[in-house]
């Protein structure tokens, strides 16, 4: 592999990586273009690879067909061949996936998604979005009995398991086979006249039910909905699993099964600092009108410096896109207090770094820095200047941005993060770097210490408590108690979890 390829390796990297993307649709006679265009609605939430599979029946032959195509790269340099889309991705059902890894090798073509099987029932693809917690478990039982898998990944376990099933129906297999799994799961499975969308019972990833004329269609967030005009109907349940046919299409009304009711949700709320898109509806409700309230309640905790000159505005500026949102929430609620505040736009991001951009000294960060942000220097010379940004987690490319920023001679700097400080690993479906390489551990969550290793004049991140006090609470429109899991933020894992190294199964 080229020694340039920009993995997920986390030492390349200083943001946590978004987990994945899944889409699925049921009865469209463009089900692979709508699906296409779904992924790239969801690239954000994973770069690495791209795949999407048909299920088409052949009348003649009186059989169904699955036809897959996937590979490494966005989604439209995996489908840049445009007749994939028409003549080889044929069928009027679809399921797609855009993988960031988390469990296996980025790098190994066989962990691609969706994974494809076929056992005496037909074929079956998945798409899978966040991590089994008891793969190990479940993987040492499956081998003792035999089993032989194909990945190094955590999804194709609950293949292996629903074709191990003794049930009759491929519902019932399905059910039985899930409720052995633990983790986090938003799952697309494909079977040859049937779609079935699943989402753990905790509902710590999203996933959401759409319309689009007589097809259904799900993805990981609304916005895939919008690009190809479908209407927003519900999120899939906690612990839900739907399932679509051709009965569904005549009724209009899917068929839904519980695996468990836990009674209250355990959303990840990273998911509205940072993953999801701003104009998406996640857990039910706006991501933009999350992530203001995040910048509001921070300027009332953290609020911005004011300036000694009056005349001379403090400015404020964003880390685009993913802090583009808040800052506005900042801005607005700060200038009630400090109303010699302005927003500008003083950091331009470049939007065409493909994911194999080759960096000339691999490990020079400035250079990386560049590549990605400039300055307005203009807009910020001589300026009190307060960057508003959604996480820090090594602090490594924070530190070349307050850099790059110094270059432009502002007379202070200011960082407000709108989340807590990160000091835990995740172990639902996101990459996070290990303890001992956070920032906030590395300087003992000492503010001060966080301050002189970024060199900036003062630091201030969201407190736990306000940070939920920013995302809904209460019940939902389900009767689930909304809860979150803040993990990474706090430590505590609400669903038990086995620790394995994410190249636990690779052969070297």
């Amino acid at each position: 592999m080229n020694k340039n390829y920009i993995s997920n390796n986390s030492k390349y990297i200083d943001k946590p990586k978004s987990n994945c993307a899944v889409f699925g649709i049921y009865n469209d006679q463009e089900a692979a273009v709508k699906t296409y265009f779904g992924l790239h609605a969801l690239q954000h939430r994973g770069q690495e690879a791209s795949g999407i599979c048909t299920s088409e029946y052949l009348p003649e032959k009186n059989k169904y067909r699955f036809n897959i195509h996937k590979g490494h790269g966005l989604a439209h340099e995996v489908f840049s061949d445009q007749t994939l889309l028409t003549n080889v991705l044929k069928g009027n059902s679809a399921i797609g996936h855009n993988r960031y890894s988390t469990t296996g090798a980025s790098d190994s073509r066989s962990n691609i998604q969706p994974f494809k099987v076929h056992f005496k029932e037909g074929y079956l693809a998945l798409s899978h979005n966040g991590n089994f917690t008891n793969t190990k478990e479940l993987r040492q039982k499956l081998q003792d009995e035999g089993t032989i898998f194909q990945t190094t990944s955590d999804s194709e376990i609950l293949l292996h398991l629903i074709a191990r099933s003794k049930k009759e129906e491929l519902v019932d297999k399905i059910l039985e086979a899930i409720r052995q799994v633990r983790g986090a799961y938003s799952i697309m499975l494909l079977s040859d006249d049937k779609l079935f969308a699943i989402r753990d019972p905790y509902a710590v990833r999203p996933l959401s039910m759409g319309k689009l004329g007589d097809s259904f269609v799900f993805a990981s967030e609304t916005c895939a909905f919008d690009i190809i005009n479908a209407e927003y109907i519900r999120e899939v349940k906690p612990g839900e699993v739907i399932m679509i046919d051709k009965e569904v299409i005549e009724t209009g009304k899917e068929k839904s099964y519980i695996i468990e009711n836990t009674g209250q949700t355990r959303h990840c709320i990273f998911e509205y600092v940072y993953f999801s898109r701003p104009d998406s509806t996640i857990f039910g409700n706006t991501v933009d009108k999350a992530r203001r309230k995040l910048g509001k309640n921070l300027a009332i905790e953290k609020p911005a410096p004011k300036s000694p000159v009056e005349y001379k505005k403090v400015v404020v500026i964003s880390v685009p896109d993913s802090s583009n949102t808040a800052t506005l929430g900042f801005l607005t609620e700060g200038i009630k207090t400090n109303k010699y505040m302005k927003l500008e736009l003083a950091l331009i991001r470049s939007h065409y770094i493909g994911r194999t951009f080759i960096q000339p000294g691999q490990n020079n960060r400035e250079i990386k820095v560049k590549t990605k942000f400039n300055t307005v220097k203009a807009a910020i010379k001589d300026r009190i200047v307060v960057i508003v940004d959604d996480s820090i987690v090594r602090g490594t490319t924070m530190k070349q941005l307050v850099k790059l920023v110094k270059e432009a001679k502002p007379k202070e700097i200011h960082l407000r993060i709108t989340s807590p400080p990160i000091i835990a690993p995740c172990h639902y479906g996101m990459d996070f770097p290990s303890r001992e390489e956070l920032v906030a551990n590395q300087c003992e969550n000492d503010m001060e210490k966080i301050r002189q290793y970024l060199d900036v004049d003062s630091v201030e991140y969201l407190s736990l408590e306000n940070l939920h006090a920013s995302v809904p609470q209460g019940i939902d429109e389900y009767g689930y108690k909304i809860g979150y899991c803040d993990a990474c933020f706090s430590g505590n894992y609400p669903i038990p979890i086995e620790h394995i190294d994410k190249f636990e199964f690779e052969d070297n």
